[in-house]
């Protein structure tokens, strides 16, 4: 099947959104990078939502959404923290969820499913990333990203920043599927805000660089065996181009090697484990020149204990 371009939620849509999932999702701390260059670099400390990612906010919205429409079951297809994002939803709520994963998706990420009791099916990227592209028929399927309630849970984000930090002149935002970067910039023009908006790819696929410079979505190469889940794929999701066409201002583009070492600075200046998605904002804002002050989206917390290790020692895993 087709996947459809999903309705953008107006302010009243984000505003129920941010009253929906009040009771699940915290408002995160927006702090300041305590690194050695700028000091008008914030970090959105996503990571620290109950399921370790922002993915709580648009999964718990999607699910209640779905529960009030009478549904007592629900999937989806993500890379882990989405599904950890329904699982712990759907354990509040006695919603029993199955989770679509690629056989890449990070051990602790499946780990932390298992303790939430979701049904974990794992398939080859292929196919996997195929539910991502086409959607499914199936009426308790929510989709990760092209999905209206998703949208609007990922906007609150930006309706924090906005009342937070009104000032804002950048804000980088990990690109995956384009629901984050399209639910914060949602949410930040609806508060008013006329910040730039930048999604960060690493160098392990760049499928919305590869996007701007054809003017449509294109097969980019892509490793998904990187340190680096969660984003990053070997195309743009054709029903979420058009959104993020209109959207996006840049897309920044960082080495893992840069990932890498935001991911320690993250760890030693600050006592946080970031994974390498919520890294690669902060190694674009350090990277680049962009006005200020700028806000990094640090989307996750999700990091493999042994890459963490080789990081912190110094290396690339």
């Amino acid at each position: 099947m087709a996947l459809d371009t999903p309705l953008l939620p107006d302010a009243d849509a984000i505003e129920a959104a941010a009253r929906r999932i009040s009771d699940l999702a915290i408002r995160s701390p927006l702090i300041r990078l305590q690194g050695d260059g700028r000091n008008d670099i914030f970090l959105k400390l996503e990571m620290l939502q109950p399921v370790g990612s922002f993915k709580i906010r648009c999964a718990a919205n999607a699910l209640l959404q779905r529960v009030e429409a009478g549904h007592v079951s629900v999937s989806t297809a993500s890379a882990g923290n989405f599904a950890q994002g329904l699982a712990y939803a759907g354990r509040e709520r006695g919603i029993a969820v199955t989770a679509y994963v690629p056989e890449s998706a990070a051990e602790s990420k499946l780990a932390a499913l298992r303790r939430m009791d979701a049904t974990i099916v794992r398939l080859a990227y292929a196919d996997w990333w195929s539910m991502l592209a086409d959607g499914s028929d199936d009426p308790a399927f929510i989709h990760p990203v092209a999905d209206r309630d998703v949208i609007a849970g990922n906007a609150t984000i930006g309706f924090e920043i906005a009342e937070d930090l009104p000032g804002t002149a950048t804000v980088v935002i990990p690109y995956g599927g384009g629901g984050l970067t399209t639910g914060v910039a949602t949410g930040l023009k609806a508060r008013g805000s006329t910040a730039m908006i930048v999604a960060c790819e690493t160098e392990a696929g760049a499928p919305l660089r590869g996007a701007f410079a054809a003017g449509k979505p294109v097969t980019v190469p892509f490793d998904s065996g990187s340190f680096v889940t969660g984003m990053g794929g070997p195309a743009v999701i054709p029903a979420m181009w058009p959104h993020v066409r209109a959207l996006v201002d840049d897309a920044a583009l960082v080495s893992l090697a840069e990932t890498a070492a935001a991911v320690k600075l993250l760890a030693e200046r600050h006592h946080l484990i970031a994974e390498g998605a919520g890294a690669a904002p902060v190694a674009a804002a350090i990277a680049r020149a962009d006005p200020g002050p700028v806000v990094c989206i640090v989307s996750g917390g999700h990091l493999d204990p042994g890459h963490l290790a080789a990081i912190l020692a110094g290396a690339v895993p």
